[in-house]
């Protein structure tokens, strides 16, 4: 299993979207270099204010591309790292990965897989309808999230737009991926 990285994205500041760049860099144990999210304790704004000291396993957010064109068909446009992920892929099923895959970018960059994104109201304020879009039920009624995957940095590394992403699974039994 492979694919590639589209766009990269990061923002200093928080602010629901991140702009893209031409190279981000991955900084071991604290996430993008610059980018608001990065750090070893938590530093989204709801999980700071429920513990600061938690670390933080929502360092690297990636998202994958085909849930823009899937979003795109239901009249939605959304652009790399317009729902503030950092790491836009194509051609690898992230969202079927099970907790503790690493996944190794471009000449020396891994992440490891921690859980899902958990997508929040400011979707919709972004585009209307678009949460509806995100998140969802399967058949037997269990909540289905598609905002991609969030990780922690295992070594550092440049990401650019066109590096190669390899996909290393975990020893079995796989933990399928929740929430983080």
């Amino acid at each position: 299993m492979s694919g590639r990285v589209t766009a990269v994205s990061s923002n200093g500041e928080y602010s629901f979207t991140k702009p893209n760049r031409d190279s981000i860099r991955l900084l071991t144990g604290i996430g993008v270099e610059g980018d608001v999210h990065a750090g070893a304790t938590v530093k989204h704004r709801s999980r700071m204010a429920q513990d600061p000291t938690r670390p933080n396993l929502r360092q690297v957010h990636l998202m994958h591309e085909e849930l823009f064109d899937e979003v795109g068909e239901a009249g939605f446009r959304v652009m790399p790292g317009d729902l503030g992920e950092n790491i836009t892929t194509r051609g690898i099923d992230l969202l079927a990965l099970p907790t503790g895959t690493l996944l190794r970018i471009g000449d020396s960059a891994v992440l490891e897989v921690t859980g899902l994104r958990n997508p929040c109201l400011q979707i919709d304020a972004f585009r209307t309808g678009l949460l509806k879009r995100v998140v969802g039920r399967d058949e037997e009624g269990r909540v289905v999230r598609k905002a991609g995957i969030m990780s922690v940095v295992r070594e550092d590394g440049v990401v650019r737009p066109g590096d190669p992403i390899g996909v290393e699974l975990p020893a079995e039994p796989f933990r399928p991926l929740e929430r983080v």
